[in-house]
C-alpha cells in the first residue's frame, strides 16, 4: 500500500509562506507582507508536483529558526532553471524557515514528504507551471513584453544603444527561440539575453544585443525578470524545443574587463561611486575573467 500523508490537507506555515501538503503535490503558498521578498509576491502560490522533487532537508537556521527546503529535480521548474543558481538564499522559494520551536513538527512532515518521493534526476520536461503570461518589465534600455508566443523590445531613447536605434524595435516569434540567458539585476551587468535559433554569434555585450535588455539600478528587478525569463524558457520548451537552454553569461575579453575596471575607477575618484560599490563590482568584473 503506498504511503500517503497522514493528514491530506495539512498546512505548515512559516515565514512569508505556507505549504499545504497533498497526496500528489505540495501547494505553496507565498505571503504578500511589506518584509516578504518581492519574488514571493509576484509568485503568489505555485503547485508543486511530487514528481518534480528529488529531496527534502531540515537544517538550522539564523536567529532561532529552522529552515525545511525541498530540493526540485534538474529542468523540473523553469524558473529555478532560468535562475541558475543566482537567486539568495532569502529569495529561494524552495525553503520554508520556521520558528526553531516547531522543528519537532517540521521534522515530521520533512519525513512524510521524503517517504512519498519516487523520482530523481534531470526531469525530461517542465512539472512546476510557469508564471503566466502576459509578463512585461522595464529594463534600462526598454521594455519588454511577452504575450506566449512573442517577445518584444521597444527601445527608450534614454538607454538604448545606437545598435539597438540602428536595429530598431524588435519582435521575437517563440519558435525562433532555443533559450534565455538571465543574469541578475543585483550583479553587474545584469541583462535578459534571448537566445535564438539561427542568428548567428550574437554580439558579446548585451547592450549592443539587439535580442538583448540590460538591467540597471531600478531595472529590471529580480521579481518582474526572472518570472518572465522562465515564462519564455517555458514556452519555449513546449513548442517542441526539448534543446531549449539557459546560457550563463559569457566570458569577457581581458582588455574589455580592463577598459571597464578603468572606467570603474573614473566613476570612483568622481565620487558617483562608493567604496564597497566600487570593490563589489571590481571583483564581479575579475571573476568574469
Amino acid at each position: 500500500m503506498p504511503h500517503t500523508m497522514s493528514r491530506m490537507g495539512d498546512v505548515l506555515a512559516g515565514f512569508h509562506a505556507a505549504w499545504e501538503f497533498e497526496s500528489d503535490s505540495v501547494l505553496i503558498r507565498y505571503e504578500r507582507g511589506i518584509r516578504t521578498p518581492k519574488l514571493f509576491q509576484a509568485l503568489g502560490e505555485r503547485r508543486v508536483p511530487l514528481a518534480a522533487l528529488q529531496g527534502v532537508t531540515l537544517s538550522p537556521g539564523r536567529r532561532g529558526t529552522v529552515v525545511l527546503r525541498a530540493e526540485p529535480r534538474p529542468g523540473a521548474d523553469p524558473l529555478i532553471e532560468a535562475a541558475a543558481g543566482q537567486l539568495k538564499e532569502s529569495s529561494d522559494p524552495y525553503r520554508l524557515v520556521l520558528p526553531a520551536e516547531r522543528e519537532t513538527l517540521a521534522e515530521y512532515y520533512a519525513d512524510e514528504l521524503r517517504a512519498l518521493l519516487t523520482e530523481s534526476g534531470p526531469a525530461e520536461r517542465h512539472l512546476v507551471a510557469a508564471p503566466e503570461a502576459p509578463l512585461h518589465f522595464k529594463a534600462y534600455d526598454g521594455k519588454a513584453s511577452f504575450d506566449g508566443t512573442s517577445v518584444s523590445f521597444r527601445w527608450f531613447w534614454t538607454g538604448a544603444s545606437s545598435a539597438k536605434w540602428k536595429a530598431g524595435d524588435q519582435k521575437f516569434a517563440v519558435a525562433e527561440l532555443n533559450g534565455v540567458e538571465w543574469r541578475s539585476p543585483e550583479v553587474f551587468e545584469g541583462h535578459l539575453r534571448l537566445l535564438r535559433r539561427d542568428a548567428g554569434k550574437q554580439p558579446a555585450q548585451a547592450d549592443q544585443d539587439p535580442a538583448a535588455v540590460v538591467f540597471g539600478l531600478g531595472y529590471g528587478p529580480v521579481h518582474e525578470s526572472l518570472p518572465f525569463a522562465a515564462a519564455v524558457l517555458s514556452a519555449v520548451r513546449s513548442a517542441g524545443s526539448a534543446g531549449a537552454v539557459v546560457a550563463a553569461a559569457p566570458r569577457r575579453d581581458p582588455a574589455d574587463i580592463a577598459e571597464r575596471i578603468r572606467h570603474l575607477g573614473e566613476l570612483h575618484r568622481a565620487g558617483l561611486v562608493t567604496d564597497e560599490e566600487f570593490s563589489v563590482k571590481k571583483a564581479e568584473l575579475l571573476a568574469e575573467l
